[in-house]
């Protein structure tokens, strides 16, 4: 059996850890260490007496793994783009952009509906987490929605459907966690991120305004506001402006000088301008711990999940499987746009049954190298390319394809993460009623991933101001 064989059993054996109900972080790190005891025992010609030297091998390779990747620089920047969307929920933020939003968008059909969401994208700008923004704005929105006559299905599919576009609006853990993978630049891929989020809360409040026309009882839309009032709800949503703001200039300088510092500066100081914004409405110091608390939990179950999974990428490095599926993708008789939206239609169904953090680190390791097989190379010129973009530019590309449609999956059933935690903030609502909700937003995701595959422009337009 050659390693190739040997790289599939065990990916086979992963999947099968995993449907079973094993965590991805424990099924990737122990399918890993197995695999790199049956490879190096098999370099041996599966002499008995040298399985113990292939299993101290083993070990050592595996073992050196969590130090060596996880202490990258770059990865600091997830606790501290986690930090900055809780320490928001606690200095009242999110609260505030609900009623900024809701005085300046609620007088459209479906008006609370589309407040929300741009309200959860506007928190999604200081927040990298989607399940905090569902169980945030669960709280905060539902409520509001159904004391004016919302159908109380619809209200719950909006705020899952919402707390989605965390996963895209920067800072991102998940783009973060790209750029990691694949070895690309974490500014860059931050920077494709703002305009297809925004574009993904746009095409959503479409849809919403679209169905409160045809079917009025779903979403009535909500008057009385003056202009005074409108123009004072304005003040409590400048530190997310703020922090955006400078989030960009360490990433990219706008005014056209050099870039103020890293991404990680940028989020640390993001961080503290929310921190003192919370000190100012009264955080105490129960709700300043939780925060830290509820920061170190979801960053230590991130990198866990990385720890595990960079196990099984070292193996499949061994066993050369990420090689031989791209000779195979760049061998088929299909045309390669054809092939990337198979691709991204196999994640879709991938996605009903894993997070999606572990769905991206367990497949970019094989996928990706085959894309960028298709479009020519990492270092293809973009006259030369297949898709009209340098290696570059398609990984770029390919990263905010792949993370939109880990978007589309916190929605999807069965286990459509985002749809539990609204049912379980919000005992009135079943996980069914949730689901039925977010139905229509599939269509929105579709057509947004569509135009986003079509006019790659819509993702590559900042980045390629960065040079």
């Amino acid at each position: 059996m050659d390693s190739i064989d040997i790289g599939l059993w065990v990916t086979g054996g992963l999947l099968l850890l995993v449907v079973t109900g094993m965590r991805v972080a424990f099924a990737a790190g122990l399918a890993g260490l197995v695999g790199l005891i049956w490879i190096f025992w098999a370099k041996s010609g599966y002499d008995p007496s040298r399985f113990g030297k292939a299993l101290t091998v083993a070990v050592k390779t595996a073992g050196q793994v969590p130090h060596s990747k996880v202490a990258a620089h770059t990865l600091s920047l997830i606790p501290t783009f986690i930090l900055i969307g809780y320490l928001a929920y606690y200095a009242g933020l999110t609260r505030a952009l609900f009623e900024a939003a809701k005085r300046w968008v609620a007088w459209v059909p479906g008006g609370l509906a589309v407040s929300t969401v741009f309200a959860t994208a506007g928190f999604a700008a200081v927040s990298g987490a989607s399940v905090a923004t569902s169980a945030v704005f669960a709280r905060i929105a539902i409520p509001e929605m159904l004391s004016v006559g919302y159908n109380k299905q619809f209200a719950a599919g909006v705020v899952a459907a919402g707390g989605t576009l965390a996963s895209l609006i920067p800072p991102s853990a998940i783009l973060v966690i790209y750029a990691i993978i694949v070895e690309q630049d974490v500014g860059k891929l931050l920077l494709a991120g703002f305009i297809p989020g925004a574009f993904s809360a746009v095409i959503y409040g479409l849809l919403i305004v679209g169905i409160a026309v045809f079917f009025k009882s779903v979403g009535p839309p909500v008057t009385g506001f003056t202009w005074k009032q409108r123009f004072a709800s304005l003040p409590g949503a400048f530190p997310i402006v703020a922090v955006i703001l400078i989030i960009i200039c360490f990433v990219y300088n706008p005014f056209g000088e050099k870039a103020w510092g890293t991404p990680t500066e940028g989020g640390a100081i993001g961080a503290f301008i929310v921190f003192c914004f919370a000190l100012f409405h009264g955080m105490r110091w129960a709700e300043l711990k939780s925060a830290l608390l509820e920061t170190a939990k979801l960053t230590a179950m991130i990198f866990t999940i990385i720890w595990g999974v960079l196990i099984y990428v070292r193996f499949l490095g061994f066993a050369d499987l990420p090689g031989a599926f791209s000779d195979w993708i760049t061998s088929l008789d299909m045309s390669p746009m054809l092939i990337l939206i198979c691709i991204l239609l196999a994640y879709a169904v991938l996605g009903m049954f894993m997070d999606a953090i572990g769905m991206l680190l367990l497949t970019l390791p094989v996928v990706y190298p085959a894309v960028m097989a298709l479009n020519g190379g990492e270092a293809v010129s973009a006259a030369e390319s297949t898709f009209g973009m340098s290696g570059p530019m398609c990984a770029i590309w390919f990263g905010i394809l792949v993370v939109k449609m880990a978007e589309f999956c916190l929605i999807t059933p069965p286990i459509g993460l985002n749809c539990f935690v609204v049912a379980g903030v919000r005992p009135d609502l079943s996980v069914q009623d949730v689901f039925k909700g977010v139905t229509p937003f599939f269509i929105a995701d579709g057509v947004t991933i569509a135009l986003l595959v079509a006019f790659p422009g819509i993702v590559l337009y900042l980045p390629s101001l960065a040079g």
